[in-house]
């Protein structure tokens, strides 16, 4: 009798789950194809890292959507897929907001060195620094992988377990190096946050007219940025507090995962269209302009010209 009203109550969370992924891609998806079809934004190191973001958060969406489903559903994985797929997540966790601070300094460099802009931001330099976002986003997972490998026998990776991180920290210490490594990313992430946001309100008490109007905006993207990063920043600290309550409760362990998806993964991904889908005024208008198939016809002279 205990058994149907959590059926159903696990069936009403997944399928509210779906809907919201759903939605999210649908708005992600139709910002990505608005990216792509105007070559003005594909030249501008802005909307090239938004366009970055989108993607990550996109596939990371997706990803963590399944894992939450093997988790509710008890589904065991065998050990070798598990460690494919908790490897992107915990590359796609890093990446989101380290690509955010990329997007804080582009910021930083067009509002307080705005001559410089352009020789900054060309397109050999925009390829490096996701390169480097990626490279970084790699590194903790990579040596949690490379002591898997060393200390596991073959047979572990066709073992079936329910899919989580945590599976691969064999060693005590692994779980001590995570935390110390997420912590120097967070104070790294930081200073950067505190740094661009410090100069641009300056440039902003000394800016007058279009340019004070200009550098506002920007000041106000740092600060839905800053919002942002803190709740991807609570999605490294999550794991940790999980494992500890499934110890304890395991429906006390699956209530709090779910809220951690919808609050640590889910919404600060939903940010980053409102930050510049829905803010920036030009990639408003092509967005418009598309989610409705081009049937208004009258178009704004801005997005002719764009």
């Amino acid at each position: 009798m205990q058994m149907k009203p959590r059926v159903t109550e696990l069936s009403v969370r997944m399928a509210a789950v779906q809907v919201l992924v759903g939605i999210f891609l649908y708005v992600n998806c139709l910002l990505i194809f608005t990216f792509f079809r105007k070559e003005a934004f594909r030249r501008d190191t802005r909307y090239v890292l938004f366009a970055h973001v989108l993607f990550a958060d996109s596939f990371m969406l997706v990803l963590t959507d399944l894992a939450l489903l093997l988790t509710y559903f008890y589904i065991l994985v065998p050990s070798g897929p598990c460690i494919v797929l908790c490897m992107l997540m915990e590359i796609l966790t890093y990446c989101t907001p380290l690509t955010l601070t990329a997007m804080c300094l582009e910021r930083y460099v067009a509002i307080c060195m705005p001559l410089r802009h352009a020789d900054i931001s060309t397109t050999r330099r925009r390829l490096t620094s996701m390169l480097i976002i990626w490279a970084l986003s790699s590194v903790p997972p990579c040596i949690d992988l490379i002591v898997l490998l060393a200390s596991e026998p073959p047979h572990f990776y066709t073992e079936k377990n329910i899919c989580r991180y945590e599976m691969m920290l064999r060693k005590q210490w692994q779980s001590y190096l995570r935390s110390t490594l997420s912590q120097f990313y967070f104070l790294v992430i930081a200073i950067i946050i505190v740094f661009t946001y410090i100069n641009i309100m300056a440039a902003a008490a000394a800016a007058s007219g279009n340019n004070k109007s200009s550098t506002k905006r920007a000041q106000n993207t740092i600060i839905l940025h800053t919002f942002q990063l803190l709740l991807c920043l609570m999605q490294l600290v999550c794991p940790f507090i999980e494992m500890a309550v499934m110890e304890i409760h395991i429906e006390v362990f699956l209530n709090l995962s779910y809220f951690d998806f919808l609050a640590f993964i889910l919404a600060p991904r939903c940010l980053s269209p409102l930050v510049y889908g829905l803010r920036d005024e030009k990639f408003f208008l092509v967005l418009k302009y598309y989610a409705v198939c081009g049937l208004n016809k009258k178009q704004s002279p801005l997005l002719v010209v764009i």
